[in-house]
């Protein structure tokens, strides 16, 4: 399944509890169709003390989000993502504007 989202677009949460947030793609999980947004579904971790983190404790971070609830934000609005060839190289477009993303 070719992934239409990659890391380093900003994206909008379109369904679920965070509903409405947007952020910056952290990183994609094309195994499972996860992603991780930057600032969305945060969790609390509890965390045993390491040599990395000896006072241990309870940290803050993101956890992923399913890739058909996010979708791409150009210019502050949704967009769907389609693909063309444009000469011979295949690239992304925004369906909403018709441009190369």
């Amino acid at each position: 399944m070719k992934l239409k989202i990659k890391s380093g677009d900003t994206v909008r949460v379109m369904a679920g509890d965070h509903k409405g947030e947007e952020g910056k793609v952290v990183k994609i999980f094309s195994d499972k169709n996860r992603a991780i947004v930057e600032g969305v579904n945060m969790i609390s971790k509890h965390t045993k003390p390491s040599a990395q983190n000896p006072q241990g404790g309870i940290v803050k971070k993101e956890a992923s989000i399913h890739l058909s609830n996010l979708m791409l934000l150009e210019n502050g609005e949704v967009t769907k993502v389609g693909y063309r060839i444009e000469g011979d190289k295949k690239v992304r477009f925004s369906k909403k504007s018709d441009k190369a993303i």
